[in-house]
C-alpha cells in the first residue's frame, strides 16, 4: 500500500459535557451551532451529541470515558472580530470573550460550563 492512498478527513474534538441543557445552551444559543445529531443508547444513560458551524465539527459527550473535563482546542478561523461582536451582542451572562493580540494572530477564548476551552484564532499577515 502506497502513503499517497492515505487520507485524513477533519478532526471533531470531543468534549465532555455533564448537562445537556447547559450544553445545548452554550453551543447552540451562545456560540451559533447547530445540533447535527444525538445518540443515547438507552433513556437515562448520557449524551453523545455533534454540533457543527461554519465547518468546526464538535462531538460532546457525558459519558465518562470519552473525554477530560478542562480540554483546549485550538481553532483556526477567519472573522473573528465578527464573531466576538455577535457573541457580545447576545449579552450571554457566563462569558464576556475578549480578543487578544499575540505574536500569531488575534485569539480568542471561551470557556464552556464544563471547563473546556475553545480558544479560536485568526492569524495575522505579520505572524
Amino acid at each position: 500500500m502506497s502513503i499517497d492512498t492515505v487520507a485524513f478527513g477533519q478532526p471533531s474534538p470531543i468534549l465532555r459535557s455533564f448537562d445537556d441543557e447547559k450544553a445545548r445552551e452554550f453551543y447552540c444559543s451562545f456560540l451559533g451551532f447547530r445540533l447535527v445529531w444525538e445518540h443515547r443508547f438507552e433513556p437515562g444513560l448520557p449524551l453523545y451529541a455533534e454540533v457543527e458551524r461554519a465547518g468546526l465539527r464538535l462531538h460532546l459527550s457525558g459519558h465518562h470515558g470519552d473525554a477530560c473535563p478542562g480540554s483546549t482546542v485550538f481553532v483556526r478561523m477567519t472573522g473573528i472580530r465578527a464573531f466576538q461582536a455577535e457573541l457580545l451582542a447576545k449579552d450571554y451572562g457566563f462569558a464576556r470573550p475578549d480578543i487578544q493580540e499575540l505574536p500569531w494572530g488575534l485569539v480568542m477564548e471561551i470557556a464552556d460550563p464544563f471547563g473546556n476551552r475553545l480558544r479560536f484564532c485568526e492569524e495575522t499577515p505579520e505572524a
